[in-house]
C-alpha cells in the first residue's frame, strides 16, 4: 500500500496532513497498515453498525510532515548507507541485470568464491534488503531503527530454490486428496478451489511474497521451529515487535483449499437465502434472515435433518439471524471432517464435500492446527505480536477463519494475533467489517494488517484462464476506497491504533519521517544466511525494477542529501537520534 492511499482516510478522520508534492509518492510501495482495536466489552447492549460509524467521527490535532527535507528523511543513515542505496536502486533499474540476476549471482559466486561473494552481497543487495544472518546479527539494526522511531516485523526469509517443474509437482501432490488421486469424480468441486497444473508454481507473477511448497510433515515441523526462533528473536530484540508467519508453511495445503471452498459455498448459501427474503444487495452486516420463513423455505426445498435446531437460545428468541450467526454453524462443529460439508441447493440438504478423508489426511489437518497453537502460545509468552500473512484467494478464506479462531483465544487481554486483509479484493471491506463486529460481540481485541495484496497478476491470470470471476477490484481507485472506508471504524493514527509498515531498504524517506513525527511505523525485517536468501533477493530486484523505473525521485533525494553532507564537511556523518524517540 502506498502512503498516498492513506492520506484521504486520515484527512476524513480529522487529521490534517500537509504533504508537499504528494503525487511524487504515488509509486512508493509501503508493505502494510496495521491496526489493533479493543472490542466493545459490553456485548449485551449492541449498537447498530450505522450508529457506530457516526459515533466514531472524531477530530485530531493538525500534523504536518514535509517529505522533501532530506536531512530529516535520511538522518538515520550514514554516508556509506546512502551510497549503497544509490548503487542498488540504480542497478535495479536495468532490465538486463534484473532479468538475469540469478545467473549473474551464480557467476559472481563462481568467480569470487564463497567468502568474497558473501562479502560483496553484504556490501550491496543483501546489505540493502536483509538485516543479517541470524537473530544475534540483526539486533543492532533493529535497535537503531527503534531509536529513530521505526519498529520491526521479523521475517525469516530463507526459501527453497526449486525449479518450476519441481514446484508444480509438489503443489499437485499436496493439493489433491487420496480419493481424487484414485480417480474419483471431482465434478462437484468449483474451478477456483481445484489444483490446476498450469498454476502449480505459485511463485509465478509474484515478486512481493515468499512461497512455501509442501514436502512432508517433517518439513512443516522445521518451518514451525524456524518461526519459533523468529518469535524468540523478536521478543529479545525489542519490546514492541511483530513476527510474520505463513500458514502454507505449516501443513498440507489440501486442507486450506477445501476448507476455503466450504466457507465460500456456505456464505453463498446465506446470500441465496437472503435473496429469497428480498434482502439481497444490502451491506453484509445489514443482511438478516427471518427464522420462520427460513425454516419454511428449507422445508420446501426438501431439507431433512435437524435444521430447525440450527439456531437456539438467543438467536431463536430474536427471530432473525445475520451472517455472523450463520457462520457460527460452521464454528460450532467440532470434528474437522464435519466442517467439510456444503449445502445442495437442489435438495436443501448438507452434503459432504469429500466422500471420505483418509486417516493420514485427518492427522495432517490436526497437525497444522497444533502447529498454529504452538506458535500462538510462544508469541504470547514472549510478548510478541504474531502476524499471519495473506495468501492466494483459494487458500485465504480458510487462513482468515483459522486466524480469527486464534484471535478468539489469544486476543482476550491484548492484541496478540493479527490477521491480514488484502484490499485489492472486491470483498475486502465486507470481510473486515464482519470480523470487527465479531470481535465486538465476543469481547476480544481485533488486530489487522491491511495490504494492497501481492498476487494481483497471478490471480487475474488464473481466473481468466480457468474461467471464474476475477476476485480483484477492477481499478486502482476501487482498491483505494477499501482503505478510505476503514475511517468508518474510527481507527485514527494519533491513538496509536493504526501502524504503517514498509519493507526494509525501501522508501526510507517516507517511513522514517513518519516515525520521527510520532506515527507508529514498522519495517518488515528479513533475515537469514546470505546464500539461502538469494531467492528473496531475486524477487526484491524484480520488484524494485518497476518501482525504480517509474520514478527517480528517491535517487534524487539520496544524491541531494549525500552532496549536502559532503559540502558541509560531514564526511564521517554518524546518525544521532533525537531525545525522546
Amino acid at each position: 500500500m502506498s502512503y498516498v492511499k492513506t492520506v484521504p482516510a486520515l484527512t476524513r478522520a480529522g487529521v490534517d496532513i500537509n504533504v508537499r508534492r504528494l503525487n511524487t509518492l504515488s509509486n512508493r510501495r509501503a508493505q502494510s497498515t496495521v491496526a489493533s482495536t479493543q472490542a466493545d466489552q459490553d456485548v449485551t447492549n449492541r449498537e447498530s453498525y450505522s450508529s457506530r460509524k457516526s459515533r466514531n467521527a472524531s477530530s485530531s490535532p493538525k500534523i504536518s510532515i514535509d517529505f522533501e527535507l532530506t536531512q530529516e528523511a535520511y538522518k538515520s543513515k550514514d554516508n556509506l548507507e546512502l551510497l549503497r542505496s544509490l548503487v542498488v536502486f540504480k542497478l535495479c533499474s536495468y532490465d538486463l541485470l534484473v532479468d538475469k540476476n540469478k545467473e549473474l549471482m551464480d557467476i559472481s559466486k563462481f568467480v569470487l568464491g564463497k567468502k568474497a561473494f558473501e562479502q560483496f552481497m553484504k556490501m550491496t543487495f543483501y546489505g540493502q534488503f536483509v538485516a543479517g544472518e541470524d537473530h544475534k546479527s540483526i539486533k543492532s539494526l533493529i535497535q537503531k531503527n527503534r531509536a529513530f522511531g521505526v519498529g520491526s516485523v521479523l521475517d525469516y526469509s530463507v526459501e527453497e530454490d526449486l525449479t518450476q517443474e519441481d514446484a508444480v509437482t509438489k503443489e499437485m501432490d499436496s493439493c489433491v486428496s487420496a480419493t481424487e488421486k484414485e480417480g474419483m469424480s471431482m465434478d462437484h468441486r468449483e474451478k477456483q478451489y481445484k489444483a490446476h497444473q498450469q498454476f502449480g508454481d505459485r511463485r509465478g507473477g509474484v515478486t512481493g511474497a515468499r512461497t512455501y511448497f509442501y514436502s512432508d510433515e517433517a518439513k512443516c515441523d522445521q518451518h514451525m521451529e524456524t518461526f519459533l526462533k523468529c518469535i524468540k528473536a523478536s521478543g529479545g530484540s525489542s519490546v514492541d515487535g511483530f513476527s510474520a508467519i505463513k500458514m502454507t508453511a505449516l501443513g498440507r495445503p489440501q486442507f486450506l483449499l477445501k476448507f476455503s471452498e466450504v466457507l465460500v459455498k456456505w456464505k453463498r448459501f446465506f446470500s441465496f437465502l437472503a435473496a429469497q427474503q428480498g434482502r439481497d444487495g444490502m451491506e453484509a452486516l445489514e443482511q438478516r434472515l427471518e427464522l420462520q420463513p427460513l425454516q419454511e423455505f428449507m422445508t420446501t426445498l426438501g431439507a431433512t435433518g435437524d435444521f430447525h435446531g440450527w439456531f437456539t437460545g438467543e438467536k431463536q428468541g430474536s427471530g432473525t439471524i445475520d451472517r455472523l450467526d450463520w457462520n457460527s454453524l460452521i464454528d460450532d462443529r467440532i470434528k474437522i471432517s464435519d466442517l467439510l460439508v456444503v449445502p445442495n441447493l437442489e435438495t436443501g440438504q448438507l452434503e459432504p464435500l469429500l466422500n471420505k478423508f483418509t486417516e493420514e489426511e485427518e492427522k495432517q489437518m490436526k497437525r497444522m492446527l497444533q502447529r498454529l497453537d504452538v506458535l500462538a502460545n510462544h508469541a504470547e509468552e514472549h510478548s510478541v505480536r504474531l502476524m499471519v500473512d495473506a495468501e492466494q484467494t483459494y487458500f485465504q478464506p480458510a487462513i482468515s477463519t483459522l486466524t480469527v479462531e486464534m484471535q478468539r483465544i489469544y486476543n482476550r487481554g491484548k492484541p496478540v494475533i493479527f490477521n491480514t486483509y488484502q484490499c485489492y479484493l472486491k470483498e475486502a471491506y465486507d470481510i473486515v467489517t464482519m470480523d470487527v463486529e465479531l470481535s465486538r460481540r465476543e469481547g476480544w481485541f481485533f488486530g489487522a494488517k491491511l495490504v494492497r495484496g501481492a498476487y494481483m497478476y497471478q490471480e487475474r491470470s488464473r481466473a481468466e484462464e480457468i474461467g471464474y470471476e476475477d476476485p480483484i477490484n477492477p481499478d486502482y481507485e476501487t482498491t483505494n476506497m477499501m482503505y478510505h472506508k476503514m475511517n468508518e471504524l474510527g481507527l485514527t493514527p494519533t491513538e496509536n491504533k493504526v501502524y504503517f509498515g514498509q519493507l526494509l531498504g525501501m522508501c526510507d524517506q517516507i517511513s522514517f519521517p513518519l516515525g520521527q513525527a510520532g506515527f507508529p511505523v514498522y519495517k518488515y525485517v528479513p533475515y537469514g544466511p546470505v546464500n539461502e536468501v538469494i531467492p528473496y533477493l531475486s524477487r526484491r530486484a524484480q520488484e524494485n525494477r518497476g518501482f525504480m523505473k517509474g520514478s527517480q525521485r528517491e535517487r534524487e533525494m539520496l544524491w541531494k542529501e549525500l552532496k549536502r553532507r559532503l559540502a558541509s564537511g560531514q564526511v564521517f556523518y554518524r546518525p544521532q537520534p533525537e531525545p525522546g524517540l
